[in-house]
């Protein structure tokens, strides 16, 4: 049974764009790329051939995955989402209780993540800590360097 994904229209939108892009464009110039090293004679001794049907072989691996994510992927209406709790999509600040210092994520789907722009995975250990939290709750959440304490100051879309 395939795994259902979740995506914000932007994220599904830059999944299909990826998969394009390797049907469209990466797809015939490994094609040309076999052309030309069959070209050159005796396949059994051409490592050029070898390596151009190796790398179609990942290319086609990568597609197939790509369809089946696009394929399973559904899209989440953030506007129908409870702001009360932190959910997926969730903007959320929180205040280490140890440092005093906030911090703010967003909560998306692990496909979407990127620490640098404050968005972690939804699977993540802090947002596996507070989602179903509400404002004002205070969580331990365990990382590998031990024990972190957090209190929910606000969420938001």
């Amino acid at each position: 049974m395939t795994e259902i994904n979740y995506f914000t229209p932007e994220g599904l939108k830059k999944l299909k764009d990826e998969l394009h892009h390797m049907i469209a464009v990466e797809r015939p110039g490994i094609s040309k790329q076999i052309a030309e090293a069959r070209d050159k004679g005796d396949l059994s001794e051409n490592a050029e051939y070898s390596a151009a049907k190796e790398a179609q072989s990942m290319l086609e691996l990568r597609i197939s995955k790509l369809q089946e994510t696009i394929t399973s992927a559904r899209l989440i209406d953030e506007t129908k989402l409870d702001n009360s709790k932190v959910l997926i999509f969730s903007k959320v600040k929180l205040k280490n209780l140890k440092n005093g210092l906030s911090v703010s994520y967003t909560l998306v789907p692990e496909n979407e993540a990127n620490v640098k722009e404050f968005k972690i995975s939804v699977n993540s250990p802090i947002a596996k800590g507070i989602l179903g939290k509400t404002i004002g709750d205070k969580v331990d959440i365990p990382i590998p360097a031990g024990m972190i304490s957090f209190e929910i100051l606000e969420i938001s879309r």
